[in-house]
């Protein structure tokens, strides 16, 4: 390396095949370090995946060329312009402004604080603080654990023990060998649960087709994810399997097809849980993803947010959760934001054909203007709608996403959404991606999803906006930043954070109708735990009815009836909100929640609600409540939960 400019052997890498982009990559990676220590700037990436590196001065003026990206999979191909262009714009638009908020400031974690708040999280602060409450609900959740999520507390536990001992601090925390030593249950030991023989053969024999097929050359047009078994159980698996031999590699540029395997007891989307479990799913997913996290042997570092002063009022700016308690107040169940969701109706009525959506912004005084109208009159319903340009109302929903207080990733996972990239596979990374949405707040939850099928409508035009998949993840993730991130970091993380923002984007719109889903050994744990606090609250009230004669006899005369209608093949729904008492409705192998719906609707023809806005429910037994997927069997969710009730009532979202 002479005189600031990198040999020309390196130039090979123009000449390599498409197939080696993933080694490109890295490559450039490594470039970039030493062009830190040269002087030298990253040129653009252009859309044949080919690379160059070209020496510029700091106070260099000249731009880039600016080049579209036409490729939808390819990650080597994005076209890293429009990020720069986009950041260009933002701080344009910021000029001759008086900065009113205060810049979001981080804290990483002192030593033994992170592994407290994990626990604490993870619903297990009584493994450190004796006088933390529910300890049972901890002992109940310990229980219910896999063997890698068992090792995720056991390794949490043992770094907050050595670090409080070098403290000298007098909490008391248990040996990790104690924690998962359960008293027999039932003539069952309970503990941390090993998967099954049967499920573990049965993903073995998936893991050994999958490497044949990769090794071979043949890659499936679809891959079909397995919920049952835990995902970092399958990782687990995955590396003992390969062993001793190198890892199958992945075409990095490419997003696969996937799809989840049929489940005849349903699937769970979020929202289709009652927020009780929701709460022990979400606990579930933070251990989940720790564990899959350190299978592969990566460490995912958490920062947190420090206090700061944020607008308790308004629409820009405002935190989602009180913006949202805004909106609630005057739209009772609003879910997202209600700015969000006029803005979104409103670029999608002006079309989406036009070339360079959210590409292409508005004009930087009109949007100033827009804002500053909506304040003052979008609650009231006076703003002009008619006269707001399509590129304006654009830029003004950029805007909204970039000037919240804390980013839609929220602080304490951004960082682990950058890291999913690390994963070795793509069906990992889906894996992790699906455990982050669950465990991001409700709000953010909420409206990320109503974004990112936004997003994809947008992409659904390409052909006529030219708006790629990779175009809309490039474009957007600077927005999704949080606000003053680009003071407090390097060139050279900002361009890895850059393109780690865009390819989550682009994972997150890729799989928006996968990542959205519970995966069913979570809600299994979940059934598990609440069949365990079944039990005990059996017992309580089979001791109140010691004491209340009448009520223990009314109970005992209304089974019967129940049992009996499941052992003469029925099951009975009940529709209160209706003005149905219940129905008798005939179970079969096949019968679905979907012909049940059916035929409560067929038999009531003075009703007036839509198909779409009811739901059967299973409410009781193992469960709190969750709003059936109408491909659900009944007769195998029976068997699953025999002591559940089914209810018909509107959807509760």
């Amino acid at each position: 390396m002479v005189n600031g400019s990198l040999p020309t052997n390196l130039q090979i890498i123009n000449c390599l095949s498409a197939q080696h982009n993933s080694f490109i990559h890295a490559v450039i990676a490594e470039l970039y370090l030493y062009g830190n220590k040269y002087n030298l700037k990253p040129s653009t990436y252009v859309r044949t995946g080919r690379y160059c590196v070209q020496s510029r001065p700091k106070n260099a003026q000249e731009k880039p060329p600016y080049r579209r990206c036409n490729s939808q999979d390819s990650l080597d191909e994005l076209a890293m312009d429009d990020y720069w262009k986009e950041i260009e714009i933002i701080q344009h638009s910021r000029e001759g402004e008086v900065e009113t908020q205060e810049e979001l400031q981080l804290k990483v974690p002192d030593e033994g604080e992170q592994e407290e708040a994990w626990l604490t999280e993870a619903g297990l602060a009584t493994l450190f603080d004796e006088s933390a409450s529910d300890p049972e609900d901890s002992m109940v959740l310990l229980s219910t654990l896999t063997r890698t999520q068992a090792a995720a507390v056991e390794k949490r536990v043992e770094t907050l023990k050595q670090t409080l001992r070098k403290r000298n601090r007098p909490h008391h925390v248990p040996d990790v060998r104690d924690i998962f030593k359960q008293p027999t249950v039932e003539g069952e030991q309970v503990g941390a649960p090993q998967t099954s023989r049967s499920t573990w053969s049965s993903e073995l024999h998936k893991s050994i087709r999958s490497c044949l097929c990769i090794r071979l050359g043949r890659l499936p047009s679809e891959t079909v994810l397995n919920l049952e078994v835990s995902f970092s159980e399958q990782a687990l698996n995955s590396r003992q399997l390969l062993k001793g031999s190198a890892a199958p590699s992945e075409a990095d540029d490419k997003l696969p097809s996937f799809r989840f395997s049929q489940d005849r007891t349903g699937m769970t989307k979020v929202g289709d849980l009652a927020p009780e479990d929701m709460k022990k799913v979400r606990r579930l997913a933070l251990i989940e993803m720790t564990a899959l996290f350190d299978t592969v042997g990566i460490e995912l570092k958490t920062h947190k947010a420090l206090k700061l002063k944020v607008k308790e009022s308004g629409l820009f700016g405002v935190p989602l959760v009180t913006l949202l308690e805004q909106d609630q107040r005057r739209l009772p169940g609003t879910k997202v934001p209600l700015l969000l969701q006029r803005l979104i109706c409103h670029i999608e009525d002006e079309g989406l054909d036009t070339e360079g959506l959210l590409r292409i912004p508005g004009v930087a005084t009109r949007v100033k203007v827009v804002c500053q109208e909506l304040e003052t009159k979008f609650y009231e319903g006076l703003f002009p709608w008619e006269s707001l340009k399509q590129h304006d109302a654009a830029s003004v929903m950029k805007l909204f996403i970039r000037e919240l207080p804390h980013p839609l990733l929220t602080v304490e996972y951004l960082s682990a959404f950058i890291s999913v990239l690390k994963l070795p596979t793509k069906k990992q990374q889906l894996q992790a991606l699906n455990l982050l949405v669950l465990l991001l707040p409700e709000s953010s939850r909420d409206t990320l999803k109503s974004l990112v099928e936004f997003f994809q409508r947008v992409i659904d035009h390409k052909e006529q906006n030219k708006m790629t998949l990779n175009n809309v993840a490039v474009v957007m993730a600077p927005n999704f930043m949080f606000k003053g991130f680009r003071s407090k970091i390097t060139e050279q993380e900002e361009f890895a954070m850059a393109t780690g923002t865009a390819n989550i984007l682009r994972l997150l719109i890729r799989y928006r109708n996968l990542l959205w889903t519970i995966p069913k050994f979570i809600m299994n744990q979940v059934r598990k735990q609440n069949a365990e606090n079944q039990r005990k609250l059996n017992r309580e009230r089979a001791m109140r009815k010691l004491l209340k004669k009448m009520a223990y006899d009314r109970e005992k005369s209304d089974k019967p009836e129940k049992y009996s209608d499941i052992a003469q093949g029925f099951i009975r729904v009940q529709a209160p909100q209706f003005l149905k008492v219940s129905m008798a409705v005939q179970l079969t192998d096949d019968l679905q929640a979907s012909d049940v719906l059916t035929r409560f609707l067929s038999q009531d023809t003075s009703l007036t609600v839509r198909r779409e806005d009811v739901c059967l429910y299973e409410i009781g037994g193992n469960i709190k409540e969750r709003c059936l997927d109408e491909e659900t069997y009944m007769k195998a969710l029976l068997e699953l939960n025999p002591s559940a009730e089914w209810v018909i009532k509107s959807i509760q979202r």
